[in-house]
C-alpha cells in the first residue's frame, strides 16, 4: 500500500460501519480482525493485499480498536490458508466483484496495446491505471506478478509493432542516411551522401553518432558553427515530418537514451540482421529526431548567450572608461567654483591669465575630451555592440540562418519575420549599405531610440541603412521575441510553437480538465469566490491592526509596512546529547553502509534498469556496483577512487554501471522510494503527523563553465550552477533540479511541486522572495496549492482593492492601497489560463517554456495581464494572512531554515573536488546532483530509524521537551564517516532493530 497514512485518512478509509461489522459474523479473534482488514483494504484499493506487510501497524491497530481486538492477534492470520481464500470469496461477493479469467486478462492487454500505449509507457503509470480499469470492471486483480508480466508483454508486442511500423515508413535513402551515423566515412560503400559538411576540426575518423552525441560548449562563435554543423546533418537526414506524430516526446526520449548508450559494435550487428533492422532503424530515427530538437534548442540558447554576453562586456567596458573618466579628471565641482570664482573678480581679465593658472591648461583640455566623449550612455554601449559585432561575432551568422527558421502566430512581428528575409538576403553582398529601393522594415523591428542609428552616410553622401547596424537591432529584437516566444523556432522543443505546449484535446475534454482542477466552469463563480476572499482578507486585516503590536504600517515612502522580528525560541536542551548518543553508538559508521542499509530496506536500486533493455549481470553483483558508483557520484570523489576500494569492483566495471544502468529518471524514482520508505518508517508519536507543505529554495555549486547551463554568480563570485530544492517537515526532500542561475525560480517551484515521485500531497509551498511573483501566485491558485512567501521587501508592498468604491471599508489600510482588481479581465481570460495551468499539470511542455509566455518581456499579452491581476488579487488575500497571523510567519521562516539546514549537509556529502561539479555534460551534472540527493535521503533514512531506537527508550523519550520535540531532524551526521578505503560488505548489516 503505496500511501502515506495520517490520522485523518485512516479514519476516512477504515472506519466499519454497522452493515459492515454484521456481515464479518463470528470467528475466532484473527479470523473476524482479517476478515475486516481485507474488506476495507480491498474498499479502498480495489484489490486484496499480498501479505500482512501491506498494512501499516496503524490501520491494523484502528480496525482491532473497533472490534475490541488486540492487534497482535493478526500476526495468527493465515494469509495462505482456506479461511483467507473464503474471506476472499464473500467480500467478492458482497462487492460484486469476481476474480479475473484469462480472457479478462487479453482483453485488458488489448486494451493496453491500444489505448493506453500509444500515450503512456512509464510502468508504474500502467500499473496504476491497469488497477484503476479492474476496479472501474468490476474484476478482482490477479497477484502483482501476474500484473507485471502482463504489462511487460503488452510492453514488448506495442514496441515491436512500433519498430515495424516506424520502419516500413523511412524511405530507402533516409535509411541509408541513417546507417550513416554508425559508420565512419571510410567504412562506408554508398551513394547517399550527407551532404558537404564544413571542416570543424573534429576528428574524421570518429562515428557521426558520437560527435551528435556531445554538449554544445559555452557560448562562442565556433560552437555555434559546429553546433549548427551538427543540426544540418540530422536536417539531411529528411526524416518524414510527421514520422512521430502524436507519440509523447519522453517515450521517443527513452529510445534515445538507448542509442546513445549503446555500444557502436551491437548497433551495426543488428543493423545486419534481418530481425533486428526494423529496431535499429526506428532506435536511431528516434535518436535523430529527439537530437535534432535538443540541437536546434542549444544552438537557440547559444544565440540568446552570445548576445548577452556581448552586451555585458561593453557595458563592462564602457563603464571602466567612465569610472577611468571620472578619477582622471578628479574634483569637477571644485574646479567649477574656483573657474567661476576667479571669473567672478576679474571680468574683463584674459583667459591665458586669469584661468590657466588656476586650472592648468592640460586639465581643462581633459576636461574637455571627457565631455565630448561622455555622450548617451546607452548610445555608447551600442557602439561598442556594434564593434564586436562587426569584428568577430558576425560570422555566425550565416550559420544561423541556414539552420533555423523563424515563425510568429502573432500578426504584430510579422515585421521581424520579414526583416530577418531582408538580413538573409543580403548577407554575400559586398555593399555595407542596403540598397536604396530595398524595402527595409523598421517599425516593430528596430527600437525608437535605434531607428536613426541605423543610418549612415555613404560615400556619395547620402543617408542609407548600416547593414551590420541594422543586423545587430533585428538580431537583438529576435533575442527578446525569442526569449517570451512572440518568435518561434521550427523543428525545436522549447522554442518551439506555443500553440502546441498546451493540450490538442483542451476544447474537447474541458470539463474533464476543469474537474482535475477542481474549478467552476463558470469564469463568474470563479471570480467572486477570489472576491469574496480577498473582502474578508482585507476586512480582517484591517479590524485586527489596530491591536496588532508586531505590525505598523507608517507614512514614510509612500506607505512603509513595519513588521517586528518574530520572538526567539526555546533551545532544544537534549537533542544535543541525543545525538552524541547516537554518534556513540553507531560511531563511525561508513555513508556506504548506509546507502547500503537504505537499500536492503527500500530496495531502491529496483528502480535502475538497463537503458538497453539487456541485463546480463546477477542482480546481486548489479546492486553492489551500483551503489559503489552511486556512492562515488553523490560523493564527488569519482568513480576512480572509489574502484580502489576493497570490494573486488574495478573502475571499468563501474563505468559500464554507470553508462548502462545510471539515469536521470531511475535517480528520481529511486529518490522517491527512499522517501516514501522514511515516512512510512516515521512513527508519528515522535515526528508528528505527516505534513502537507514544503519549502524550497536554491543553493550555488561551483561547476565548469564550458558549458550553456553554468554562469557566472555576483553574490558567489565564481562561475556555478544553482539547485533547486523541495524539502518538507524533518529535512525529507522530495524533489532536486539543476539549473542556470538566470533560469526562473518560480518555474522550478512549480516544477518541483507538480512532478516529484513521492506520496506527499504538497498544498502549500513556501519560498523567497526570488521564487514568487504575481504570474507565479496566480499559477499555483489555479492549480490547488498556495504559494507562501517571504518578503525580502516586505516593507514595500500594497494591497490591492476588490472594487474602486472600496477603498473607504479599509481606513487602517489607506497608505498601502493600490488600484482595484480588473475582474472583468480575469473572466475574459479565465478559459486561456485554466488553458496553460492544465498544460503546467500535465507536464505538455517544461514550466519554464510555458512560463516564458508571461515574463515583463511580454507585457501586451492579454492572458499575462490577466495572470497579473489575479496574481495581485491572491497575493493580497496571502499578505492580508501574512501580517495579520504571527503563526503564519513563523510556519514559513522555519519551513525555510529547514532548506538551510538542508544545504549545510551538502557539503559533508558533496565532498570531493573541493565541492566542484568537474564536468562539462550538462546530462551529468545532473546526474551528480541526483546522486548527492539519493545519498543525503539515504542518510535521513537511516537517522529516522536511530533516532526511533534510542527515543524507543523510557528515558529517552520522556527526557525530551517541546522545544527538543520541535527542533528534532534526522539530517544529522556526527558519527557517519564519508571517507576511507571504501570498501563494501554486502553481508554485513548496521545493528538496528527490525
Amino acid at each position: 500500500m503505496n500511501h502515506n497514512w495520517n490520522t485523518e485518512d485512516i479514519i476516512e478509509h477504515f472506519t466499519l460501519l454497522p452493515p459492515e461489522i454484521g456481515f464479518l459474523g463470528s470467528n475466532d479473534p484473527h479470523n473476524h480482525l482479517g476478515k475486516a482488514l481485507l474488506l476495507k483494504f480491498f474498499q479502498k484499493e480495489g484489490r486484496f493485499p499480498e501479505d500482512g506487510t501491506e498494512l501499516p501497524s496503524e490501520i491494523v491497530a484502528y480496525v482491532a480498536q473497533q472490534l475490541d481486538l488486540p492487534p497482535e492477534v493478526i500476526h495468527n492470520y493465515d494469509w495462505d490458508g482456506r479461511r483467507h481464500r473464503e474471506h476472499r470469496r464473500d467480500i467478492r461477493e458482497l462487492l460484486g466483484f469476481h476474480p479475473a479469467t484469462l480472457a479478462d486478462q487479453d482483453g485488458l492487454r488489448a486494451w493496453l496495446m491500444n489505448e493506453v500505449l500509444p500515450h503512456e509507457h512509464r510502468p508504474t503509470y500502467l500499473e496504476q491505471l491497469v488497477y484503476q480499469r479492474l476496479r472501474r470492471s468490476q474484476l478482482e486483480p490477479p497477484s502483482k506478478k501476474q500484473i507485471d508480466r502482463l504489462i511487460k508483454s503488452a510492453l514488448h508486442r506495442h514496441e515491436q509493432a512500433f519498430f515495424a511500423q516506424t520502419a516500413a515508413r523511412l524511405p530507402e535513402k533516409v535509411r541509408a542516411r541513417l546507417r550513416q551515423l554508425i559508420y565512419k566515412k571510410e567504412d562506408l560503400a554508398t551513394d547517399v551522401d550527407l551532404g558537404e559538411q564544413e571542416d570543424d576540426g573534429d576528428d574524421p575518423h570518429r562515428y557521426p553518432l558520437h560527435d551528435l552525441k556531445t554538449g554544445a560548449g559555452e557560448a562562442k562563435v565556433n560552437n555555434i558553427k559546429r553546433v549548427a554543423n551538427r543540426l544540418k546533418l540530422l536536417q539531411e537526414i529528411g526524416l518524414p515530418s510527421d514520422l512521430f506524430a502524436g507519440i509523447p516526446f519522453r517515450f521517443l526520449r527513452q529510445y534515445q537514451q538507448q542509442t546513445a548508450v549503446e555500444s557502436i559494435s551491437h548497433l551495426q550487428r543488428r543493423e545486419k540482421e534481418q530481425e533486428g533492422k526494423p529496431q535499429t532503424y526506428t532506435m536511431l530515427a528516434a535518436f535523430a529526431w529527439v537530437r535534432q530538437r535538443e540541437i536546434t534548442d542549444q544552438l537557440v540558447d547559444l544565440f540568446i548567450r552570445v548576445l548577452k554576453d556581448i552586451r555585458l562586456r561593453a557595458e563592462y567596458r564602457e563603464e571602466r572608461q567612465l569610472l577611468a573618466d571620472f578619477i582622471r579628471v578628479g574634483g569637477k565641482q571644485q574646479l567649477l567654483f574656483r573657474l567661476v570664482d576667479a571669473m567672478w573678480e576679474h571680468p574683463d581679465g584674459i583667459i591665458r591669465e586669469v584661468l590657466y593658472p588656476i586650472v592648468g591648461q592640460e586639465r581643462l583640455h581633459s576636461l574637455v575630451h571627457e565631455a565630448k566623449n561622455n555622450g548617451n550612455y546607452r548610445h555608447s554601449v551600442q557602439t561598442r555592440i556594434s564593434g564586436s559585432y562587426t569584428h568577430h561575432y558576425r560570422q555566425m551568422l550565416p550559420s544561423l540562418l541556414e539552420v533555423l527558421t523563424f515563425r510568429s502566430n502573432n500578426e504584430q512581428y510579422k515585421p521581424l519575420i520579414e526583416a530577418l528575409a531582408v538580413v538573409a538576403a543580403y548577407l554575400a553582398e559586398k555593399d555595407p549599405f542596403y540598397p536604396r529601393k530595398e524595402v527595409v522594415p523598421m517599425d516593430d523591428v528596430i527600437q525608437k531610440q535605434w531607428q536613426n542609428w541605423v543610418y549612415q552616410t555613404d560615400h556619395k553622401g547620402r543617408r542609407r541603412i548600416r547593414r551590420v547596424r541594422y543586423e545587430l537591432c533585428v538580431l537583438q529584437a529576435l533575442r527578446d521575441k525569442l526569449r517570451c516566444k512572440e518568435i518561434w523556432v521550427e523543428g525545436a522543443d522549447r522554442y518551439r510553437n506555443p500553440d502546441e505546449d498546451v493540450p490538442a484535446d483542451f476544447g474537447q475534454k474541458r470539463e474533464e480538465y476543469y474537474d482535475a482542477l477542481t474549478l467552476p466552469l463558470a469564469a463568474d463563480e470563479f471570480v467572486q469566490t477570489v472576491k469574496k476572499q480577498m473582502e474578508e482578507a482585507l476586512q480582517n486585516f484591517n479590524d485586527t491592526l489596530p491591536t496588532n503590536p508586531a505590525v505598523e504600517i507608517l507614512a514614510k515612502g509612500g506607505g512603509w509596512i513595519r513588521v517586528s522580528p518574530l520572538a526567539k525560541q526555546r533551545e532544544p536542551a537534549n537533542l544535543r546529547y541525543l545525538k552524541n548518543h547516537i554518534k556513540q553508538r553507531w560511531w563511525m559508521t561508513s555513508l556506504l553502509d548506509i546507502i547500503k542499509e537504505a537499500d536492503f530496506r527500500a530496495g531502491f536500486t529496483d528502480n535502475f534498469q538497463s537503458l538497453t533493455g539487456q541485463a546480463r549481470l546477477p542482480r546481486a553483483e548489479l546492486q553492489k556496483r551500483l551503489l559503489l558508483c552511486l556512492f562515488g557520484l553523490g560523493t564527488n570523489t569519482g568513480l576512480t577512487s572509489v574502484s580502489m576500494g576493497n570490494h573486488g569492483v574495478s573502475y571499468a566495471n563501474l563505468q559500464y554501471v554507470r553508462r548502462r544502468f545510471v539515469s536521470k529518471e531511475g535517480l528520481r524514482q529511486a529518490i522517491g522510494r527512499v522517501v516514501d520508505a522514511t515516512l512510512a518508517a516515521k512513527q508519528p508519536h515522535i515526528w508528528g503527523e505527516t505534513t502537507t507543505w514544503c519549502a524550497s529554495d536554491s543553493k550555488q555549486f561551483g561547476a565548469w563553465n564550458q558549458n550553456l547551463r553554468a554562469q557566472w554568480h555576483k553574490r558567489y563570485r565564481q562561475a556555478g550552477v544553482m539547485v533547486y530544492w523541495h524539502i518538507t517537515k524533518q529535512s525529507l526532500c522530495i524533489y532536486s533540479q539543476l539549473k542556470a542561475p538566470s533560469s526562473s525560480e518560480v518555474a522550478s517551484m512549480i516544477e518541483g511541486v507538480l512532478r516529484h515521485c513521492t506520496v506527499v500531497q504538497v498544498d502549500r509551498n513556501y519560498v523567497d522572495t526570488h521564487g514568487q511573483s504575481e504570474v507565479a501566485f496566480a499559477f499555483c491558485h489555479l492549480l490547488g496549492f498556495q504559494l507562501m512567501p517571504r518578503f525580502k521587501n516586505l516593507h514595500e508592498q500594497k494591497l490591492a482593492l476588490p472594487d474602486k468604491e472600496a477603498a473607504k471599508n479599509y481606513p487602517h489600510l489607506q497608505l498601502i492601497l493600490q488600484k482595484a482588481i480588473d475582474w472583468e479581465l480575469i473572466a475574459r481570460q479565465y478559459d486561456e489560463m485554466v488553458k496553460y495551468a492544465t498544460a503546467l499539470r500535465l507536464g505538455t511542455a517544461e514550466a519554464e517554456a510555458i512560463l516564458k509566455r508571461f515574463t515583463r518581456h511580454n507585457r501586451q499579452h492579454p492572458t499575462y495581464k490577466a495572470l497579473s491581476e489575479l496574481g495581485r488579487a491572491i497575493k493580497t488575500i496571502f499578505l492580508c494572512s501574512y501580517l495579520s497571523q504571527e503563526t503564519v510567519r513563523r510556519e514559513i521562516q522555519e519551513g525555510l531554515n529547514i532548506v538551510e539546514n538542508w544545504n549545510s549537509a551538502n557539503g559533508f556529502v558533496f565532498y570531493g573536488k573541493q565541492g566542484e561539479i568537474s564536468t562539462n555534460d550538462v546530462d551529468a551534472q545532473e546526474i551528480a546532483i541526483l546522486s548527492m540527493h539519493l545519498l543525503q535521503a539515504c542518510l535521513v533514512y537511516v537517522n529516522t530509524l536511530m533516532t526511533q531506537e534510542v527515543l524507543a527508550e523510557p528515558k529517552w523519550y520522556e527526557r525530551m521537551t517541546e522545544a527538543d520535540w520541535r527542533g528534532l531532524t534526522p539530517l544529522f551526521y556526527l558519527h557517519v564517516n564519508p571517507y576511507g578505503l571504501f570498501d563494501l560488505d554486502m553481508e554485513t548489516r548496521i545493528p538496528l532493530a527490525g
